[in-house]
């Protein structure tokens, strides 16, 4: 067979667009990028499947137990269950998100279902809570019955009686309200009293250890500042974790055990400490602290 020769290979036409193709490839190229500045990203500590970001504590028992299977992955659901046998012996749990945070704003939507646990105590009857500047729980001890953090308490109507949700508990923290120092345990918002077993969405606000809110129905019921360490009201903790007047600025999150059925719909975050960096990426316009570091360009 004879070679081919340049002369003899085909010719390749270069392929001819109409000019209002030319035209739009060219805008679209040149065309801006779009803002998405403003857009609010909220990240899904519980979205119905991601079950193993979530670990257990326990009085009494080691990181990781599950104690009597009480957190119930099922059905979409992050719930909370005890068998009719069961009665409560003080055993106490959490359920820990993976990471810890400093900067955020969180929302949950949640409902009590069924009766509390046989033997828990009075006042945790349609009780729960999420506990906001969690201490590591790798640093609790075996028996600590909470972990030193801030919490937002969920409280569910009776039926009868008038009570509010939304309310501040601390253990093992003090906080500052119109710049006073409040040491006592529990304090109550100005909320509503929700009855029943229908869905509610609680929202809090958390600024580091500047401020924090807790928001029901877009209503800030309340809020606080300036959270330390000290007050008691926890038990079992061990001495290298609790350091007297120390500033609680960022912790981990959690959920209760403490004798009441309870389900979780979702559980969302929304970060407001990125990158702070216009020309980056990934800036925020929402972020309220800087971390550059995170910066994408």
């Amino acid at each position: 067979m004879k070679p081919k020769t340049i002369d003899t290979l085909p010719i390749f036409k270069p392929l001819l667009l109409p000019v209002w193709v030319v035209g739009i490839i060219f805008l679209s190229s040149c065309a801006p990028q779009e803002d998405n500045s403003n857009k609010e990203e909220w990240v899904s500590l519980f979205d119905g499947t991601n079950y193993e970001d979530w670990t257990p504590k326990f009085t009494g028992y080691p990181l990781g137990e599950n104690y009597n299977d009480s957190f119930v992955f099922k059905d979409s659901l992050l719930s909370v269950r005890y068998q009719e046998k069961d009665t409560f012996n003080g055993t106490f749990g959490h359920l820990f998100y993976k990471d810890k945070f400093s900067y955020y704003k969180l929302k949950a939507t949640y409902r009590f279902v069924g009766d509390q646990m046989t033997g828990g105590p009075a006042w945790a009857i349609r009780n729960n809570g999420l506990m906001l500047h969690c201490q590591d729980p790798k640093t609790m001890g075996l028996e600590q019955d909470f972990p030193i953090s801030l919490e937002l308490q969920l409280l569910g109507g009776d039926g009868t009686h008038d009570g509010t949700n939304g309310n501040l508990c601390t253990p093992g923290t003090n906080v500052t309200m119109k710049d006073s120092l409040i040491t006592d345990h529990c304090i109550a918002s100005n909320s509503r009293t929700y009855h029943g077993n229908g869905w509610v969405t609680i929202e809090a606000l958390v600024l580091g250890d500047s401020i924090i809110r807790h928001i029901l129905d877009n209503k800030v019921v309340m809020e606080y500042t300036k959270p330390t360490i000290g007050g008691g009201m926890v038990e079992g903790y061990l001495d290298s974790a609790y350091e007297e007047g120390e500033p609680v600025e960022e912790g981990f999150i959690s959920i209760q055990a403490e004798t009441a059925p309870i389900d979780f719909k979702s559980i969302e975050l929304l970060d407001l400490c990125g990158c702070t960096d216009k020309k980056a990426r990934n800036y925020k316009s929402y972020y309220i602290k800087s971390n550059n570091s995170e910066c994408v360009y």
